[in-house]
């Protein structure tokens, strides 16, 4: 636990990208209107969950009125909500909402992670600023030593487990599943606005994804 802990603070205190630092920081002081008297975070974003984890979710990267403004990943924005009801329902959350980071949530068999750990202009990355922040996910992988279950949230972060993983010659598609190793890769469109709005990506579709992990996991024919 140590090490994660020591990993974490790391983290909080990046500055590797001027970009995204920069654009935390204004986004943190300029807020929005609906948020206008709430103290954003405004920092860089750890992973969040059990720490012995053994299905790991990999996202793209905080929302600048999401996870920027409350300190944890997946936390009071509509994905959030996605994401947290359906591991409710699977029995991965102790709870079906994610409002605040201190509202009282417990991941429960599962960890949220993420490739980038800052807010991104129009939810792009820069390809330099992926490779500034990879390393973080892999030292965070390594030290959740129990994981065996792997839930990639879009393209990106498909590409970004590929890499941490080294798997080559296999495409994203939404609900494939395949084995790597002694892991089980589960493909998921993010469930974003732009997804979740326009029907590209159905509730029993998402529900479905956590059912399917679940099953791996606890072996439930």
């Amino acid at each position: 636990m140590k090490p994660l802990q020591s990993l974490n603070f790391n983290i909080i205190k990046c500055k590797k990208c001027f970009r995204l630092a920069s654009y935390i920081r204004k986004v943190a002081d300029e807020k929005v209107k609906r948020f206008n008297n709430e103290k954003y975070w405004g920092r860089p974003l750890t992973g969040f969950g059990d720490f012995h984890a053994r299905l790991l979710i990999i996202g793209l990267a905080p929302a600048a009125h999401g996870g920027n403004r409350t300190g944890r990943m997946f936390t009071g924005d509509s994905s959030g909500d996605w994401l947290v009801k359906a591991l409710h329902e699977n029995g991965f959350a102790s709870q079906p909402t994610s409002l605040r980071a201190d509202d009282g949530l417990r991941l429960i068999d599962a960890y949220v992670t993420a490739p980038v750990r800052c807010a991104p202009p129009k939810n792009k990355p820069t390809r330099e600023e992926f490779e500034n922040c990879f390393p973080y996910l892999i030292e965070e992988f390594s030290l959740l030593k129990e994981v065996k279950v792997i839930v990639c949230l879009g393209r990106i972060a498909f590409d970004a487990c590929c890499k941490l993983l080294h798997i080559k010659g296999i495409n994203f598609t939404h609900g494939k599943s395949f084995t790597h190793q002694y892991l089980t890769i589960i493909c998921s469109y993010h469930p974003s606005r732009q997804n979740t709005q326009t029907g590209r990506l159905t509730w029993k579709q998402w529900s479905m994804i956590f059912t399917k992990a679940r099953k791996f996991l606890y072996d439930i024919k």
